[in-house]
Parts: C-alpha cells; structure tokens; sequence
C-alpha cells in the first residue's frame, strides 16, 4: 500500500474486501461497519483506497457508489478496466473478467470510462 496508514479503519475495510469477490457498495460498508467506525471515516478510508490503487468505483443501480479491489494497480495508474455486472433480481454486484479498451476520440482524451451491465446473475437463473 502507499502512503495511507494502516489503521483500524483501513484494516476493517480491507478485510471486507478480501473476503470476498464481489463488489461491495458504499451503503453496505456503512451498514455492516456502523457500529464501529462513523459514515465519515468509511468514505474518507475508501476514497484513500482507491487513490492508492487498491480499490475502484463505479456507479450502480440507482446511483449507488460500488468499490471492489483492484488488480495490479498502483496511485499512479488504474490498469484494471472491465466491465462490472448488476443482477436485476438478487442486487448482486461483480467484476467481469473481460477486459476492456478504452476508445480513442478524436481530439479527446479519455481517462476514465465505465460499463455496467445488467440482467440476471447465473444463481438467480438456476433458481427459476
């Protein structure tokens, strides 16, 4: 990790993440970690996070922040560009392993782009 400290807070954080695969959205961090730290802690350690290069976010349904971790990124570059899936019936939120170019405009310089896709997550589809 760079430069942020490794304090209770980022410790917590992190191990959400690393106990998991999925992404996880900002409200669902304050939810499970209200008891512990204060809504104010938890967005400022994520926005830490992600500067550092360990986490990313994306918008999702109903323009909630999701974060998930990062792969081989650093403070300096995010290398990491997929598109990210929503289910539509469980709410479930994941990386997809697909990679991604980032287009080349014309006159423009892109450095951030994102894609969410939405449908129904494979679970749901074998609970019909």
């Amino acid at each position: 990790m760079g430069v942020i400290r490794k304090t209770k807070s980022v410790e917590a954080l992190l191990n959400e993440f690393n106990t998991s695969d999925e992404a996880i959205s900002a409200k669902q961090l304050i939810e499970q970690l209200d008891s512990k730290f204060n809504k104010t802690t938890i967005y400022r350690v994520l926005d830490k996070l992600e500067e550092d290069g360990v986490l990313h976010s994306f918008l999702g349904k109903e323009g909630l922040k999701w974060y998930a971790k990062c792969n081989g990124c650093s403070s300096t570059k995010h290398k990491d560009v997929h598109p990210h899936f929503q289910c539509l019936k469980c709410g479930r939120v994941d990386c997809l392993p697909i990679s991604m170019a980032i287009p080349n405009i014309p006159n423009r310089k892109v450095t951030v782009s994102q894609v969410l896709i939405q449908g129904i997550c494979e679970k749901c589809c074998e609970d019909k």
